[in-house]
């Protein structure tokens, strides 16, 4: 069933306050705009909270960005959805928010691409990581432009996530996934590494995903997401113990980990190692 203008303005309200409530903007953080048509994009506006904005709150813009009707003024980020419209015809509709955790991550400069969990294998493959622009510029989208066609959920450094689909309640869903993975990775990293799924394992969820209808865009693509035999080739910010797990834990001896731009031990690994140049020098 085809919905009406108006149902539209109500879903966007609806994942407006979910996203507030949520925390994954603060004050005027974020935007969600659904496609309505070829020429008309609904938009949140600029300077509006949220999780307290009514429908006729917010405005429609044409492709390029340009508003045609709305009380209120355009988000100077609305590149970042036409962009993600011209780029996918099958999207209709695009989710830009700042979750905390998944936000964190983007702003250390690391991308969510390892195989941990079978859910977000299916689902979403892994989530890439865009270099920093200036947002409100052509610089915010450039990094994009290779990524949007590949994947269907963005991180942006030092910045935040956005989502698309074909419908804006998938779209919420998939940045729901993203931030609920984003946590779930940071407690396995807390408690010593995460466990990495081998290459077999991740090849049998990319198959299944026919079985899901999940028509993910980054099937297939390299590294996408990073199996356990993968991991420490300087994919994913970090080194592997050889057996899946990243980051090591502490106080348990292993070898060192080598990328190949960094060296990585941990704090007992450091120990040893000086206390064995010591014993060399015959100081200890």
């Amino acid at each position: 069933m085809v919905k009406t203008e108006r149902e539209h303005r109500e879903d966007i309200c609806q994942i407006g306050r979910l996203v507030f409530q949520k925390g994954w903007v603060a004050a005027n953080d974020g935007n969600i705009t659904i496609r309505l048509d070829a020429e008309r994009i609904l938009a949140t506006p600029t300077g509006v909270c949220k999780g307290m904005m009514q429908p006729d709150d917010l405005i429609i813009v044409d492709m390029k960005g340009n508003k045609i009707s709305g009380r209120a003024q355009g988000t100077s980020e609305i590149a970042m959805h036409t962009t993600v419209y011209g780029l996918r015809p099958d999207v209709k509709a695009v989710v830009h928010a700042h979750p905390p955790v998944s936000t964190g991550y983007a702003t250390a400069g690391r991308e969510l691409n390892l195989a941990l969990l079978p859910e977000v294998v299916i689902g979403l493959g892994c989530v890439p990581l865009a270099d920093y622009g200036l947002p409100g510029t052509p610089a915010l989208t450039e990094p994009m432009l290779p990524l949007i066609p590949k994947y269907d959920a963005l991180m942006m450094a030092n910045h935040g996530a956005v989502c698309y689909g074909e419908d804006v309640y998938k779209a919420y869903f998939k940045m729901e996934t993203l931030e609920h993975f984003a946590r779930i990775q940071l407690v396995a990293e807390l408690l010593g590494g995460p466990k990495v799924l081998p290459r077999t394992e991740v090849d049998k969820l990319l198959d299944s995903r026919t079985r899901y209808g999940v028509k993910a865009k980054s099937a297939g693509e390299p590294n996408c997401p990073v199996a356990a035999e993968e991991v420490g080739r300087g994919s994913c910010g970090g080194g592997s113990n050889g057996g899946g797990s990243v980051g090591g834990s502490v106080g348990k001896s292993s070898a060192p980990r080598v990328d190949e731009e960094h060296f990585y031990v941990s704090r007992s690994e450091l120990v040893r190692i000086v206390e064995e140049a010591l014993k060399a020098r015959g100081i200890a």
